[in-house]
């Protein structure tokens, strides 16, 4: 079998390319060995239309430049690192962390839909990730499955922040901005209008739909129809999304100001993820003017009792209070016991184990996922970027 042409080619003095990891109209990602600190990294090599003048093509390179490093200030535990951009043969080579794993999409595609509960630990951790960026100033622009990397260590990571794949394409540009996915562009976006990290909410809330029903909301034949449709149409009823439905439809509201916020949207995924239901917290019942049982029961024997005076008083408080640590501490239990048992899990073939974190037990656990038959991968290949 003949060598992979650049196979062995250093870019920059300094990045021996290794293998290809994945091709698409963006560019090819290599997995490339870096000479000066003697580790493996993914090399993104972007390409532009061919057909685009001398002029526009150099004008796209220094605006993906200054894109890719200031996606560089993005430094979270669920983002890819961008390490370098260099420029070889007159075009720019963005060097990124390399992770093994599987994408997102490669696993939908072998195994169909997630449960709600895998769906919601995954997005729980890609907003981690847009919140972190958000912080350094840095819009996504495009969240979908095929960004979205399962870590074979476990972490979910989110690759290409800030950076736009798809460029120069007439037909996939508004306003002047890149369009890479069109399925997932907010609306505003798709309307023209500047976007902002409402709109990266928009796209998450489509990726969740794709994860969980297993298609997209608004695609069409057409990336103008796609378009269309996200400016203009509902996305069709959800029906296998289950306890992750009121999320999803928090975040595919057509105007960015009434969609869930991120901390909130985060915080309901995070409770699915373990095993609640996600829903708003219910505001305690208000109790009667006249001091009556809200039950309706009239109060009973109950109403009858002296109310409890000094050290009575306070120790019934106590035994209230142990009761109510008791139970907390017995339902922790039951949770750590039950681990990551999810019995409506529908991931076919794909199995997810969960590993728990004692320095940091308020996070959800990532998903370290094994796939099996059904077209994936299965030697753990690095996909920290397929183009």
């Amino acid at each position: 079998m003949s060598e992979v042409p650049d196979t062995g080619r250093v870019i920059a003095d300094r990045y021996r390319l290794l293998d290809p990891l994945g091709e698409g109209g963006a560019g090819t990602v290599w997995r490339a060995r870096d000479e000066v600190l003697g580790r493996e990294v993914a090399v993104k090599e972007v390409r532009i239309p061919a057909a685009l003048p001398a002029a526009e093509a150099e004008l796209l390179h220094s605006r993906l430049e200054g894109e890719v490093r200031t996606a560089a200030r993005v430094t979270h535990r669920n983002v890819v690192t961008v390490h370098d951009v260099v420029t070889q043969g007159s075009r720019p080579w963005i060097v990124m962390e390399l992770v093994r794993g599987l994408t997102l999409s490669d696993v939908l595609a072998a195994d169909g839909p997630l449960s709600p509960r895998r769906a919601a630990r995954i997005g729980a951790e890609v907003l981690a990730a847009l919140r972190g960026g958000h912080e350094a100033g840095v819009l996504h622009r495009d969240v979908k499955p095929g960004n979205v990397l399962l870590a074979n260590d476990g972490r979910v990571m989110l690759k290409d922040f800030g950076i736009t794949a798809d460029r120069g394409t007439p037909e996939l540009t508004l306003a002047g901005e890149p369009v890479s996915s069109p399925d997932h562009v907010a609306p505003e976006r798709a309307l023209g209008r500047a976007p902002g990290p409402e709109s990266d909410l928009w796209s998450l809330g489509v990726l969740l739909y794709v994860a969980a029903e297993g298609r997209s909301p608004f695609g069409r034949n057409t990336p103008a129809g796609t378009l269309r449709a996200v400016g203009e149409e509902e996305p069709p009823p959800l029906e296998q999304a289950g306890a992750l439905g009121p999320v999803i439809e928090g975040l595919l509201r057509k105007d960015p100001a009434e969609r869930l916020t991120a901390g909130e949207a985060e915080r309901r995924l995070r409770i699915l993820a373990a095993g609640g239901t996600g829903s708003p917290a219910a505001p305690p019942s208000p109790l009667p003017a006249d001091g009556t049982d809200a039950t309706g029961g009239g109060g009973g024997a109950a109403a009858d009792l002296p109310e409890p005076t000094g050290t009575t008083r306070r120790t019934g408080v106590l035994v209230a209070v142990a009761a109510v640590v008791t139970l907390l501490v017995a339902g922790g239990l039951v949770w750590a016991l039950a681990g990551d048992d999810d019995p409506d899990d529908r991931s076919g073939g794909t199995t997810a184990s969960t590993t728990w974190s004692a320095s940091s037990p308020a996070q959800v656990p990532a998903v370290t996922t094994t796939t099996h038959g059904k077209g994936a991968p299965q030697d753990g290949t690095p996909s920290s970027t397929h183009g």
